[in-house]
């Protein structure tokens, strides 16, 4: 039996953003007022075993007066077995209601734009930058996954992180000394190298999803680099530089429409990454929508309401209210 909060009557449309470590449920009525909010843990294929019973609870909540649903879910375009698989869990589970669905990156650059040019920049656990020349041609860069690609997103932020602090506490890095002291104590272990290598160790050995959890370091990288931590400033200049790639990339294999570059990506919330690829790249425009909003644009259009730029301006200010703005 749904949630109470979900016994919606009136029209209303849904959109789902199925991330690497979180997914999203917005259930938006055709008043302009969110009738609910859910959440639940990763749904890409390639690293979330739950993956289709995390989706599969999430659509079995959608109110019956549903009139569309827009996707983005993580990994989807990337393997022909795996997109049939997530196809067939939406379609399974939405029966008559009409649905979009495509990779989360894609959403969030139709969020972004609106559906004009422009480059999105994603980085949250993974990496990826998504092009689209508003005219129905689209390009991708990155995205390939932790063992071989993501490079500037979260996951490989914290990665590097660990692997400077084990490079301090075992005297092979002696000159970023003043990393060891705010990144253990913001890791929640000590920073006498004696005690945090048994307490480094004992906290990679109890994490039951490493990838997520390497992940969520990138945040205290970014506030000590807001804070004047040198060291930390340098891994995110390298993340910076590594995503900067990935937006010249795409204006490339795009060269005859110019390409503003947009953000995505709870990564790409540290201003200081940010600035860090403005100085490389150019001023970033900032997103009409978070991804979440791009699916219940895209779910609106389908179910023939009129999502003009006052509506797409009101659901903006709606979903930065919920806290759904990032």
């Amino acid at each position: 039996m749904a949630p109470e909060s979900f016994a919606v009557t009136e029209p209303c449309i849904a959109a789902i953003d199925g991330g690497g470590s979180k997914t999203l449920l917005v259930v938006l009525n055709s008043d302009g007022a969110i009738a609910n909010v859910e959440q639940t843990g990763g749904t890409n294929p390639f690293d979330q075993p739950l993956w289709r019973e995390r989706l599969t609870g999430l659509l079995k909540l959608l109110p019956t007066s549903t009139q569309a649903v827009g996707l983005g879910l993580a990994g989807y375009g990337e393997s022909a077995t795996l997109c049939a698989r997530q196809e067939a869990a939406v379609s399974e589970n939405l029966g008559k209601i009409p649905y979009s669905l495509t990779n989360d990156v894609d959403m969030a650059c139709y969020a972004a734009f609106s559906g004009e040019p422009g480059v999105l920049v994603l980085s949250g656990t993974g990496s990826m930058a998504w092009a689209s020349d508003g005219r129905g041609q689209h390009c991708r860069v990155g995205g390939w996954g932790s063992l071989f690609g993501d490079e500037g997103s979260a996951y490989q932020i914290g990665r590097n992180a660990l692997t400077l602090l084990t490079h301090i506490l075992d005297g092979r890095n002696t000159r970023d000394f003043a990393f060891l002291e705010p990144f253990c104590m913001a890791m929640g272990l000590p920073s006498e190298p004696k005690l945090c290598t048994p307490a480094l160790l004992e906290w990679y050995g109890n994490l039951e999803h490493p990838r997520s959890a390497v992940a969520a370091l990138a945040r205290h990288v970014s506030t000590l680099a807001e804070n004047g931590c040198t060291p930390a400033a340098a891994l995110l200049n390298t993340a910076a530089t590594e995503l900067a790639v990935h937006i010249r990339a795409a204006r490339t294999k795009m060269p005859d429409v110019e390409l503003p570059w947009s953000y995505a990506g709870g990564t790409l919330q540290s201003p200081f990454l940010r600035n860090a690829i403005a100085a490389q790249c150019g001023t970033p425009v900032s997103p009409l929508l978070p991804p979440i909003g791009g699916g219940l644009l895209t779910a609106a259009r389908q179910a023939g309401w009129t999502p003009d730029a006052s509506w797409i301006t009101s659901l903006a200010r709606t979903l930065g209210a919920a806290g759904l703005g990032s």
